[in-house]
């Protein structure tokens, strides 16, 4: 994949910025951060206006810790791209790793307009909901998050974490036992049920 993109780094600039944009993405996932951001970098040159490259751009600014200027990549890929939603979610992100939680929780909810059954943006919105000291809100998100991935034992055990917290016991035991259905290796699970059972 990298030889056939870098074959269309000569082209005209459109065809430059996707090959570039792709070749950034490809190093980023590989964790080669000089390379993505080499590559990020001619992909906004040779198209200022490329929503993608402005993304990868971010994303490369994100991983080396400034999240202030990722924002700033992410908020022009949205002016060129108003359902950019990589953009959004990043902007979620770097606003809740910034603790600028209502103007994560609007990217998220944003997003939840868009994608309504994204698993992502449901985990996303219910943990902002646990930082901004609503339980109720965060179970009802992970409730939605829940049929979607109704197998996902982490979120099971969330749910049943956050019931015990709100004092309700059998709710909490019901997640609880699940998470451990699907997943009975979690020490946490397994010591709360056994509290349980105890009591």
């Amino acid at each position: 994949a990298l030889e056939t993109l870098k074959m269309f780094e000569k082209k005209d600039s459109r065809v430059k910025s996707a090959a570039a944009t792709n070749l950034s993405f490809l190093y980023y996932l590989g964790n080669e951060l000089e390379q993505a951001t080499n590559y990020a970098d001619l992909a906004v040159n040779s198209d200022r206006y490329n929503p993608a490259a402005l993304t990868n751009k971010g994303n490369t600014v994100f991983a080396n810790g400034d999240c202030e200027k990722a924002a700033e990549f992410y908020k022009e890929a949205l002016r060129n791209d108003s359902l950019c939603t990589e953009a959004l979610y990043n902007l979620g992100l770097s606003y809740k790793k910034l603790n600028r939680i209502d103007e994560a929780l609007d990217c998220f909810l944003k997003l939840h307009a868009i994608l309504p059954n994204s698993a992502q943006v449901l985990y996303q919105l219910a943990s902002i909901s646990q930082i901004m000291e609503d339980p109720n809100q965060a179970i009802e998100w992970l409730l939605q998050l829940i049929s979607v991935v109704p197998t996902d034992p982490h979120v099971l055990s969330k749910l049943g974490n956050l019931y015990d917290a709100e004092g309700d016991k059998s709710q909490a035991f019901h997640y609880y036992y699940e998470s451990y259905r699907y997943y009975p290796s979690n020490i946490e699970v397994i010591e709360w049920l056994g509290a349980y059972y105890i009591d």
